[in-house]
């Protein structure tokens, strides 16, 4: 009985646990990619049912199109490689499918397109742990600009208000 209990009380922890990060959602906050404060990377990912994850876009072009400053901006999935192959300014977008501010950024882009001259790229966070670890995203809604490296230039937090209008005010 006590294993069954102790079994017990653990789920009701991990569900506890992804309850409270459902219902904070992200925070807000701005850092600089100079690694003073950045938030740590967790050890700890919340568990999510592989048919929650929103599918790749099988529509996707196999290289994301270059974004100069004085062309159109482009609103892509990221696949791996994508940074390197892209020309002008690039951001990272963490997004989750289950997080109401991701879905009110992520209808605004589709609906308006990314700004000229820079290319976002939508990551999914709940997949993309290791990009999340690289670059300390600890939120959903934290957006990366990113030089053509893929070194992290400055992150920030769009939580409070998911828009365009904050992903250019982010910008480095």
């Amino acid at each position: 009985m006590t294993t069954r209990g102790s079994a017990s009380r653990r789920a009701g922890v991990s569900i506890a646990l992804l309850a409270a990060l459902a219902l904070a959602g992200c925070a807000s906050g701005t850092t600089e990619a100079s690694g003073t404060g950045s938030p740590a990377p967790t050890s700890a990912s919340p568990t999510t049912d592989p048919s929650d994850a929103a599918p790749a876009a099988s529509d996707a072009a196999s290289e994301p199109p270059a974004a100069p400053e004085d062309t159109a901006g482009a609103y892509v999935e990221y696949t791996d490689g994508a940074i390197e192959s892209t020309a002008g300014s690039k951001v990272l977008f963490f997004h989750a499918s289950w997080c109401p501010q991701c879905r009110a950024l992520d209808e605004q882009l589709q609906a308006e397109g990314a700004p000229d001259g820079l290319t976002v790229f939508k990551v999914d966070y709940d997949s993309r742990t290791d990009l999340r670890q690289k670059y300390g995203v600890t939120l959903q809604t934290t957006v990366v600009f990113v030089d053509d490296a893929g070194e992290a230039i400055s992150s920030s937090v769009l939580y409070d208000d998911p828009s365009i209008e904050s992903l250019l005010a982010a910008r480095p």
